[in-house]
């Protein structure tokens, strides 16, 4: 899942973080076997997901990389700046990938409990 980065293969598209946790839904709760079914919470979790993810982004302008990263994948120093400058925009990767990971973990537990 790497190539996720960068807005899906730097294009600057897509946040690599909202694709990482639908696949980690996808992983868990779909299909096992080319016959079987996906679990019946996995489109209601992928949806919450999606729309609580979009309610993150909204302070960047959207959930396209560009939004929240807001560089230029295709330059080298621009990119140099965002992994070593530490007021660079990668604080606001590091917020989406935080709030996104606890909202991942929030749905998973809150569907499936643990048992004692």
């Amino acid at each position: 899942m790497a190539p996720f980065g960068g807005g899906m293969g730097s294009s600057g598209w897509l946040c690599g973080t909202l694709s990482g946790a639908l696949a980690v839904i996808g992983y868990t709760l779909g299909k096992t076997e080319a016959n079987g079914r996906d679990h019946k919470l996995m489109w209601k979790l992928s949806n919450k997901l999606v729309t609580r993810f979009d309610e993150i982004c909204k302070p960047y302008g959207g959930t396209n990389c560009a939004n929240i990263a807001q560089v230029n994948w295709q330059n080298k120093v621009a990119v140099l700046n965002f992994y070593k400058n530490p007021k660079s925009t990668r604080q606001n990767c590091v917020q989406v990938i935080r709030e996104t990971s606890n909202l991942l973990y929030d749905l998973i537990t809150e569907h499936f409990p643990e048992k004692d």
